[in-house]
């Protein structure tokens, strides 16, 4: 008979991990060091997982990886490491995807596409990128958003409106320079 508590644990904690993954690389813009922080983010949500009162549970995880980036980025400037910057997309990882069948102006082009996405969510400021990845890449809610950055509704769809429009005026200039 499985253990309830387990089971709890993989429900709560385990099947967000993609999710905590992708917030904290998009946070600390490099890959390695989004490892370190998900795996800190859940040992400290394993630590406290007695004080979950059954909230939603993503936001919960995603709310302690956020935390802990913020905390581990500010620990590594203080002590004097620049936080990687310009990490992208995995180079080989793009490269190595599977033919889709088309061809390769279509491949380069979506590779161009995804290359100026990540330019343009690297430049904004880190709160509207942590908002727009939440809502955009992990599809939360904007209530589940205001839980894991700890700011009102409000606030969250005006950093949203903030992003968008500044993604928009990116697109447009790098639209002017082609």
């Amino acid at each position: 008979m499985p253990d309830p508590a387990r089971l709890r644990v993989e429900n709560v904690v385990l099947t967000h991990l993609d999710a905590a993954y992708s917030l904290a690389r998009w946070l600390v813009r490099a890959p390695h060091f989004a490892e370190d922080v998900v795996q800190e983010a859940v040992l400290r949500g394993l630590s406290y997982f007695a004080s979950f009162r059954g909230e939603d549970g993503r936001a919960w995880l995603m709310r302690i990886v956020r935390n802990t980036a913020y905390t581990m980025l500010a620990a590594r400037r203080q002590g004097g490491q620049a936080a990687e910057q310009g990490q992208g997309l995995d180079g080989d990882m793009v490269r190595n995807l599977p033919d889709t069948g088309e061809g390769p102006d279509a491949a380069l082009s979506r590779l161009e596409d995804a290359a100026r996405l990540e330019q343009a969510l690297a430049a904004l400021p880190i709160e509207l990128r942590e908002c727009i990845v939440l809502k955009e890449l992990e599809e939360l809610s904007y209530k589940e958003i205001a839980q894991v950055t700890g700011v009102p509704i409000g606030t969250v769809m005006s950093r949203l409106w903030r992003a968008r429009r500044a993604l928009l005026v990116q697109e447009g200039a790098a639209g002017e320079e082609r």
